[in-house]
């Protein structure tokens, strides 16, 4: 079960000085280091009670669909991960398992997982499915959130 919106957060350590920071599943701004106040890599699971309120807020949101059985979905997953604290700032990731969220997955239309999608108020801006090498999804993510590659 994921956290619920008013969990304390996960503990992330700020990849420009190595402090540790507690980083809310739900913010209304961006999560920034406590000590150097670069800003934080933001990764949230949510399931169908916490998707809605994870997803909300100012920041373009990187919808991760996924499932544990998943081979492919398990290989993309170290690359999500990665480009999410490369976008630090520019965008939050929002892991979701399907056998745990069906509900989400239906109201997405997710049909096959991998499916990855970029949010922008609440609206799919962009939809991937299927897994992709690391340089082409860095690039497709880049493109969705209409930034520079990191």
């Amino acid at each position: 079960m994921s956290p619920s919106p008013e969990a304390p957060g996960a503990i992330v350590a700020c990849p420009a000085c190595g402090r540790r920071n507690r980083v809310p599943p739900v913010a209304s701004g961006v999560p920034r280091c406590a000590a150097c106040h670069q800003p934080l890599p933001w990764l949230v699971e949510a399931d169908d009670t916490s998707f809605a309120a994870v997803t909300g807020g100012r920041l373009p949101v990187l919808v991760d669909v996924w499932a544990l059985w998943c081979g492919p979905c398990r290989a993309v997953g170290p690359a999500i991960e990665d480009l999410t604290t490369r976008f630090a700032g520019h965008m939050k990731t929002v892991k979701v398992n399907v056998d745990v969220a069906p509900t989400v997955a239906r109201s997405l239309g997710v049909r096959g997982v991998p499916t990855l999608l970029v949010l922008r108020d609440g609206v799919a801006i962009a939809r991937q499915v299927g897994a992709l090498p690391v340089a082409a999804l860095e690039r497709w993510v880049a493109e969705s959130l209409q930034l520079s590659p990191a």
